[in-house]
């Protein structure tokens, strides 16, 4: 890894961006990314997993969670931040059995100001961490505001929504009704019930769906993607819809099989849906959108756009050089580059990949890498060739970028 004289020097070249690289010492990542990144007013800070400073895992998942968040903290205060300026978190769990467990631990370290969170259960995590939590920070904690509908109840070390200036945060919102921890029969009322919930927060800042810029769509095997696309897309206009990386997962939280997280943007004037030419308009998802500065861009995979499209490479590093391909068309259209890239969330199908996809996505960032997430949502597919000759999906890449 660079060292940290060479990572400050690189955020130098990344002027065009805007950004800072934070990098405490000591720190060592185990892949292309940089710990922090300061873009703008906000702290991006890598998903960080329960490994100690000796290399060995603390004895008790309480004890992996807090290890999670001090080396979260590290990285904020290395920003001259606190945790009480986080503003977002996702917390990815490969036992989500053990989710009630979390909160005592959380409520340590953000009980005073709590962030919004969204959390799920992935099958496997890098180097075999049990746990792993990325954030959001905002610089100036003045700017930071909990956005509560009325008669929520607070169930946890985290609030309904956190707005920053023209930016809300929505935590992840289950198809559950948390009243009566009942979760409904129909699918699709699964989906309407997250959706209605996730609207509470934008209806409680002043929003509506068109102010939303990003969403995750997370979902189980119990939610035919078909069913939730439809029940998704008769809240949004066709062709400017959010962006979106829907990721199905091994669990979720309290016996639920849909939940919806993302972000929102007041005022028109700072909302752009931005579409590549080779991309056709979804009624699901925009290829990217604007929220001011910050550019966020849907998962793309490694599929070839256009006529006779689809997953032709058989290999995952040749899935994520087309990965790559597909995220450039969509900075491109806006007039950037992977120099302004801040932040990543990488999904793989099987993490013992992980070093070959790291060996060729490390290849796009010249200077100082963004920050990056990297889980493995379910257990491997089968990995052979359809009969038109396509390939499964191996990999899955989302951006976030500052112009």
């Amino acid at each position: 890894m660079k060292t940290l004289s060479l990572l400050l020097l690189s955020a130098a070249a990344l002027a065009a961006a805007n950004v800072e690289v934070v990098f405490p010492p000591g720190a060592k990542p185990v892949g292309p990314y940089s710990p922090g990144i300061l873009a703008g007013e906000f702290l991006y800070v890598s998903g960080q997993g329960a490994r100690q400073p000796d290399g060995q895992y603390p004895p008790t998942f309480e004890g992996q969670v807090k290890q999670c968040l001090e080396n979260i903290k590290t990285i904020v205060e290395a920003a001259h931040l606190t945790m009480d300026h986080v503003v977002y978190t996702q917390i990815y769990l490969s036992d989500v059995s053990k989710y009630e467990l979390m909160n005592p631990v959380l409520d340590q370290y953000f009980g005073r100001n709590p962030p919004a969170r969204a959390t799920v259960g992935v099958y496997r995590l890098p180097v075999e961490t049990p746990v792993e939590i990325s954030a959001v920070a905002v610089r100036d904690l003045s700017r930071k505001k909990a956005i509560i509908p009325p008669s929520y109840k607070i169930a946890g070390p985290f609030v309904p929504g956190v707005q920053v200036g023209d930016r809300v945060f929505i935590s992840g919102f289950l198809g559950r009704d948390p009243a009566t921890g009942n979760v409904p029969a129909d699918p699709a009322a699964q989906v309407q019930l997250a959706l209605d919930r996730f609207h509470t927060v934008l209806a409680a800042a002043g929003m509506d769906w068109g102010n939303v810029v990003f969403v995750n769509p997370y979902l189980t095997s119990e939610i035919p993607m078909g069913v939730m696309n439809r029940v998704y897309a008769q809240h949004f206009e066709f062709g400017n819809t959010p962006a979106r990386a829907t990721i199905p997962v091994h669990a979720l939280p309290l016996g639920a099989h849909m939940e919806f997280t993302g972000i929102a943007v007041a005022g028109a004037a700072n909302r752009r849906a931005v579409r590549p030419k080779n991309m056709a308009a979804s009624p699901t998802a925009s290829p990217c959108v604007f929220a001011g500065d910050t550019y966020y861009c849907s998962a793309k995979s490694g599929f070839i756009p256009g006529p006779n499209g689809g997953i032709w490479a058989a290999t995952v590093e040749d899935q994520v050089r087309q990965t790559m391909r597909n995220l450039l068309d969509g900075l491109e259209e806006a007039g950037l580059d992977f120099s302004h890239v801040v932040a990543s969330n990488v999904y793989l199908d099987n993490i013992d990949d992980f070093s070959k996809m790291n060996g060729v996505y490390g290849k796009y960032f010249k200077d100082a890498p963004p920050t990056r997430t990297t889980v493995c949502p379910l257990p491997p597919v089968e990995r052979k060739l359809d009969p038109a000759g396509l390939s499964p999906k191996l990999e899955e890449i989302s951006i976030i970028a500052v112009k």
